[in-house]
């Protein structure tokens, strides 16, 4: 390893370690105040929405938080309630939610690979925005984010996941097919950033083809949202690369 790469691995190391110390602060303050935060972490496969969340979550009291990762729904699911399965784990008072993927499975996915029909979508996309509204009226503090990845750093992750047997287990069969579908993705996506962002419930773009930096600006964004009792001065530097 060079000398440049041991000193930008320390100074991550550095940062990360100092935003960690203000998520326990957050989280303290959350618990206190029994605030609900419900975080959302949406992007392509492999843009590096695990690898973020367990930064978040590393030093974190684990009574005080949730990761919210759904498996596909159930047969009896199926016939429920779009939003059903997910409101039972909305934040409950003095708690943190993270949601690996969340209810925008129906904005992207879903239609991409027919898991839904072009009726369920468009209802969808009427509903989500009315939900999310109800959801922030009542108190829960919402925050959504799209990791966005190139097509060229998507495949090279694939490849990675492949040879390597302790990451085999987040290889899917859809993984071998959204190069292919990159384009048609697309189109879902900037449909759903396009009708689900407004002034109260925004999309917060991350870049993640640079994992590291991804994690520091989520987490950054995130302090800088919320006013807890002895806050640091955050700043924000999206897009930068080391």
């Amino acid at each position: 390893m060079g000398k440049k790469k041991i000193k930008n691995n320390a100074k991550y190391e550095e940062e990360l370690k100092d935003l960690q110390v203000e998520l326990i602060k957050l989280q303290n303050w959350v618990f206190a105040n029994n605030k609900r935060v419900m975080i959302i972490f949406e992007g392509r496969d492999a843009a590096g929405k695990g690898g973020a969340i367990k930064r978040f979550i590393q030093h974190l009291n684990p009574r005080k938080f949730r990761v919210v990762a759904l498996l596909k729904p159930t047969e009896v699911e199926q016939g429920q309630f779009y939003f059903q399965r997910y409101f039972k784990h909305l934040p409950n008072p003095g708690e943190i939610a993270f949601f690996d993927r969340s209810w925008y499975n129906r904005a992207i996915v879903e239609p991409v690979f027919d898991f839904c029909s072009k009726e369920q979508h468009e209802k969808f996309m009427k509903e989500v925005p009315r939900v999310e509204n109800a959801i922030i009226n009542d108190g829960i503090i919402l925050i959504k984010f799209w990791f966005f990845i190139s097509k060229k750093n998507q495949n090279k992750r694939f490849e990675e996941r492949m040879n390597n047997p302790l990451k085999h287990w987040k290889l899917s069969p859809i993984d071998e097919k959204v190069q292919i579908l990159w384009d048609e993705i697309t189109q879902y996506k900037e449909k759903m950033l396009l009708l689900t962002h407004s002034n109260t419930s925004p999309w917060i773009s991350i870049d993640s083809n640079n994992k590291k930096r991804a994690r520091l600006d989520s987490i950054r964004y995130v302090l800088s949202r919320i006013d807890y009792e002895g806050k640091k001065d955050v700043r924000m530097r999206f897009g930068h690369e080391d």
